[in-house]
């Protein structure tokens, strides 16, 4: 058995916000375990302090091994496939990744006493709601991915209720920054128009582009996300995290190619169905985690684009596990 002061679970830790999670809690002294199964993120990501296991939430004989070996004081459940119009399509592969994988750990977390929780949820869990998007609104999720992630929500608050099962909730949107997947085709909006640029094909946007988000640099997330378990008042509360300023697509755009130092060559395809709005209001984790500053778009970007450009175009996987085509993208059935 290994004994650690702090010791913290990272579910999805060589993922893109994950690893950047992983990293402030090292800094923060905790010794990090890293469970991923390489699906979205890359070993690269790992910070070198880190210990890694290669494997899966929904894999319950593996975690009963590394909860066993570990003895994990904290828990932060990163890992999900985060692809919200694409879970349309993949209704049993998002519902076992993203909730079953999630319950394999509530449950785990309740035998062996952690003492807090850490859950990344989603603001695709309010769905066509009034924006700015806040706390106290009734969730509507209209995507089989925004409905896995408010199911799990309401199971960590039930067993805290049933348990006393501490957790704390972040509702974090499109956060973009160094370590994004920009070669994965179906998600990530910033890094497929980043990777396009980069092979020379024209961004692409689904209708006429005025759809609007607000976009989130990484390091305006999960350092918070790491000191939430520091903090009192996050104990069993629920927070909207990211970017206050809405842009609509066709701005990120431009504001992308700007950055790649390349004139914008839209391609608009035919509109799908999501979301047009989304943004949301970050009153109450400003007040409690006392936030004074935000990363604006174009330093973000800039950030971003140095970073891809070193790393290079990558290659998106084609996800082989459609179960459903009806009203599907013609674009992603192309990839299938």
């Amino acid at each position: 058995m290994i004994h650690a002061k702090k010791i913290s679970l990272v579910t999805g830790g060589a993922g893109f916000i994950g690893s950047h999670v992983a990293d402030h809690l090292i800094t923060m002294g905790h010794k990090v375990v890293v469970l991923d199964d390489l699906s979205g993120g890359f070993q690269s990501n790992v910070n070198k302090k880190a210990l890694f296991e290669k494997g899966s939430v929904t894999d319950e004989k593996l975690l009963d091994v590394l909860f066993k070996k570990y003895q994990f004081n904290y828990i932060f459940h990163l890992a999900a496939y985060a692809a919200e119009g694409l879970s349309h399509f993949i209704r049993k592969f998002n519902y076992t990744n993203n909730l079953l994988g999630s319950i394999h750990l509530i449950n785990r977390a309740v035998q062996y006493n952690i003492e807090h929780f850490v859950f990344t949820s989603s603001i695709a869990v309010y769905g066509p709601n009034q924006t700015p998007m806040r706390e106290d609104l009734e969730p509507e999720p209209e995507d089989p991915y925004g409905i896995a992630k408010y199911a799990v929500e309401l199971d960590l608050k039930n067993a805290q209720r049933m348990f006393g099962l501490n957790y704390t909730i972040f509702r974090p949107h499109n956060v973009y920054g160094e370590r994004q997947n920009h070669g994965d085709p179906y998600r990530n909006v910033l890094g497929i128009f980043i990777n396009n640029i980069m092979l020379k094909k024209p961004m692409t946007i689904f209708g006429d582009g005025m759809q609007t988000r607000a976009f989130s640099y990484i390091d305006d997330v999960a350092p918070y996300i790491a000191q939430s378990i520091t903090i009192p008042k996050a104990k069993n509360e629920v927070f909207n995290i990211g970017a206050d300023k809405p842009y609509t697509i066709k701005e990120l755009a431009q504001c992308i190619a700007k950055a790649m130092k390349v004139q914008p060559e839209i391609e608009y395809l035919p509109a799908r169905k999501e979301v047009v709005n989304a943004y949301s209001d970050h009153s109450k984790v400003k007040k409690v985690f006392n936030i004074k500053r935000h990363t604006p778009l174009e330093e973000g970007i800039a950030k971003m684009a140095k970073w891809s450009k070193k790393v290079g175009p990558m290659e998106g996987k084609k996800f082989s596990n459609i179960e459903l085509y009806k009203n599907m993208p013609p674009s992603w059935q192309k990839l299938t």
